[in-house]
């Protein structure tokens, strides 16, 4: 069994546990906050980041995208389950071009600002939230909405009509950013829908029970008719 060094509130950790959840995969959880920079955490990744997988006999799994590759060869569905990764050429493209969005532009322009900004400065005592700042990424969320609600409006799905990881790449931003507080559902469109339809599925309901001390979630967070 995997053990998952994360963060409740991390949305790549929680991509991670979504997908071992998803194939079926159970997996030890071990809370980390990264930027307290623990040295015996620091001496398993030096970059200070969440996830790690820890999966004997191999080496350390360092990051979300070296787990992603980790998981889909050594935990890959086999039987009813079908893999997150299409196996279309242009489907698996669409797929990573989303990923790719979610990881890297969403993360520095919405979420990872209003993390630092609503978590990371309270648990290292380091100021206070800066309202400009969240402010900024608000507006910043507001136009992602924008865009996936657009997609959504004639997808089923993120990135067409079989669900992949994109989704659950997205779904864990929203899921943190829900827990926050930050996301008006009532002017999020088609994504609400979506959310609503990922949220119910049995690999998300470790994700609702998670609860971060000091930091109460948003009254909807764990409700699935939001």
């Amino acid at each position: 069994m995997p053990t998952i060094l994360h963060h409740k509130l991390d949305p790549a950790s929680r991509l991670i546990r979504l997908m071992l959840a998803e194939y079926g995969v159970k997996a030890d959880l071990v809370d980390t906050s990264p930027w307290r920079r623990d040295p015996d955490f620091l001496d398993i990744n030096p970059a200070a980041s969440v996830p790690v997988m820890l999966d004997e006999p191999f080496p350390p799994v360092i990051g979300v995208l070296a787990s992603i590759a980790h998981i889909e060869s050594n935990f890959g569905p086999d039987g009813p389950v079908e893999s997150l990764l299409p196996e279309s050429p242009a489907e698996r493209a669409e797929t990573w071009r989303l990923i790719e969005w979610v990881l890297l532009k969403l993360s520095s322009e919405v979420t990872g600002y209003l993390l630092e900004e609503k978590l990371i400065k309270r648990e290292l005592r380091s100021g206070a939230p800066d309202p400009a700042v969240i402010r900024i990424a608000k507006a910043n969320l507001n136009e992602h909405l924008a865009y996936f609600s657009w997609l959504l409006a004639t997808r089923h799905w993120l990135a067409g009509d079989a669900m992949t990881l994109a989704d659950f790449a997205l779904a864990s931003h929203f899921s943190t950013l829900d827990y926050m507080g930050d996301i008006d559902w009532e002017k999020a469109g088609d994504a609400k829908d979506w959310y609503a339809r990922i949220k119910s599925r049995p690999a998300f309901r470790t994700l609702l029970a998670d609860r971060v001390v000091g930091m109460p979630a948003a009254k909807s967070y764990a409700d699935l008719d939001f």
